[in-house]
């Protein structure tokens, strides 16, 4: 990846419908208050330290819980693992991490499945698509540093907050395949079984938008995602297309040999390679400039509800923001701490550069692709 060209956070947020994002809360407020044994708390509730008495008593009270659990949070994801392990050290706090490969869908299914028990996730971290129709399951939350978020990248009430984005990239292992500069190669029988996306794009964010990646480079736009669907058609037909979940794992056994994915989560696969001799490259298309931010949410059913509140205070904080940074991925309040100072220079200059334009779809066109992609992905590639 090259040089860092700086991103305006406006350009890349996230238009939620404030509508759409509030809907189906009101009715289910009452259930936000009980945790995982019946009881009642008084975290549960609150949608701010200040409803605790301050980030001091919060503290307190999230130490008293003494767990949080994650989930769909990979070690190598953003940096996930530091971040995890600066919290754990910061608080005392045990982190329970979750199925880290999970899905979007998959946290909210796990969210479900767990709900009333001490495994339930306390916190989600999803793609867009997902988080605009699991509203309901979130608990409204403004961290301390609130006022510094635009207002284009928060529910007003706090419901979720965009965190932290990439650009959409290819990568590629090119000590085993070679030189690959563009999607039209991806048919070659040399890939075969080879191309992934992270996910499947209806469930998960990363595939959504290596989706919306493919459909702009093969001519589609938010409005119009056959060509997308056709270039996958495709790859289905020439053999090459794999869809087994992406890990680091399938990567790492060269059974992924071309993945689309965010420009963070390349970097910590190429810094991984390239210990054991492999090349990793990364390329993103032109014309085909997605970004997108992931979007942090408490459940409104966390059996650890001060906990999930201290985590939110953490992840926005300073520290935190410049982990992610560390980690290949634009934080939200980059603007903010660059102006005051607290941005570390470093981590900034790493940032993949932004040739084209950045698109990100508005609220309409993400909820239209995504009931297209759930009726027809599975038609088009299976």
């Amino acid at each position: 990846m090259s040089v860092h060209t700086k991103w305006a956070v406006t350009a890349l947020a996230v238009s939620m419908s404030l509508a759409l994002a509030g809907c189906g809360t009101n009715a289910e407020a009452d259930d936000a208050a009980k945790t995982a044994g019946g009881s009642t708390s008084a975290a549960a509730t609150a949608t701010s330290a200040a409803d605790l008495g301050g980030m001091e008593a919060l503290v307190e009270a999230a130490k008293a819980e003494g767990t949080l659990n994650v989930i769909a949070l990979p070690d190598d994801w953003a940096n996930y693992g530091a971040l995890k392990a600066a919290f754990a050290d910061k608080y005392g706090i045990t982190v329970n991490s979750i199925l880290p490969d999970a899905s979007s869908k998959e946290e909210i299914a796990a969210a479900d499945a767990n709900r009333g028990t001490d495994q339930a996730p306390d916190v989600f971290d999803l793609g867009t698509n997902v988080a605009l129709e699991s509203t309901h399951y979130f608990a409204p939350y403004q961290v301390e540093t609130w006022e510094h978020i635009p207002d284009e990248n928060k529910e007003p009430t706090g419901l979720w907050v965009n965190d932290y984005t990439g650009i959409m990239s290819v990568g590629y292992n090119a000590t085993k395949l070679g030189e690959i500069t563009s999607l039209d190669q991806l048919t070659d029988p040399k890939l075969a079984g080879t191309v992934a996306l992270n996910g499947k794009p209806a469930e998960a964010g990363a595939a959504f938008s290596g989706f919306l990646m493919a459909n702009a480079v093969a001519g589609g736009t938010f409005d119009d995602v056959q060509p997308g669907l056709d270039l996958f058609r495709d790859l289905a037909g020439a053999g090459t297309l794999n869809l087994k979940d992406v890990t680091a794992g399938t990567i790492d056994a060269g059974e992924h040999g071309v993945v689309f994915d965010w420009s963070y989560n390349q970097l910590s696969t190429q810094e991984r390679l390239a210990a054991k001799g492999v090349e990793w490259k990364v390329f993103v298309p032109e014309g085909g400039e997605i970004v997108s931010f992931y979007n942090q949410a408490i459940s409104k059913d966390a059996p650890h509800p001060a906990a999930a509140r201290l985590w939110q205070e953490f992840l926005f904080s300073p520290e935190a923001q410049n982990l992610w940074l560390a980690g290949g991925a634009r934080p939200v309040l980059y603007d903010w701490m660059e102006t005051e100072g607290t941005l570390d220079p470093d981590a900034a200059s790493a940032l993949p550069e932004v040739v084209g334009t950045p698109q990100t779809p508005s609220t309409d066109q993400a909820a239209a692709i995504n009931t297209t992609l759930a009726a027809e992905w599975d038609a088009t590639v299976g």
